[in-house]
């Protein structure tokens, strides 16, 4: 049986500037509704969270997030919209709030046209940023 390599509804993984927020304007405008209004509603809401020297670029195919490297990134795909902790104990650490969305070891599923609710993107965000807080820099 042949292998088929599933696809994103976003545009394809490109080549960025290592810190390129028009380039993850440019993911967001090329997809359709109504994951692009959820995953606004995300980037909305964590840009909200973050400090100060905070940046975005898309890595890994996705826009993300940094502060003192990888803070969190988000995706939309055909079927569902992914949020990644880049961390895969923050998933495990709010399984009970996390239970009714389909996760795997770094990923948090969620539907087309709902987002996370903002009280747990919320908690899921300020656990990242004070993990990578106590790092001493960008990797």
């Amino acid at each position: 049986m042949a292998l088929t390599k599933k696809t994103k509804a976003g545009p394809k993984k490109a080549e960025t500037a290592p810190d390129d927020p028009a380039a993850v304007d440019a993911y967001m405008e090329a997809l359709p509704e109504p994951a692009r209004t959820t995953l606004m509603a995300i980037r909305e809401s964590i840009r909200a969270l973050v400090p100060e020297g905070t940046t975005e670029k898309i890595a890994y195919g996705m826009p993300t997030f940094q502060y003192k490297g990888g803070l969190v990134g988000y995706a939309a795909f055909p079927k569902h919209c992914g949020f990644y902790p880049m961390n895969p104990a923050v998933i495990e650490k709010f399984a009970v709030e996390l239970a009714k969305y389909p996760t795997s070891k770094g990923a948090i599923r969620f539907a087309l046209d709902t987002p996370l609710p903002p009280t747990l993107l919320r908690k899921i965000v300020l656990t990242r940023v004070a993990e990578n807080g106590k790092k001493s820099g960008r990797r």
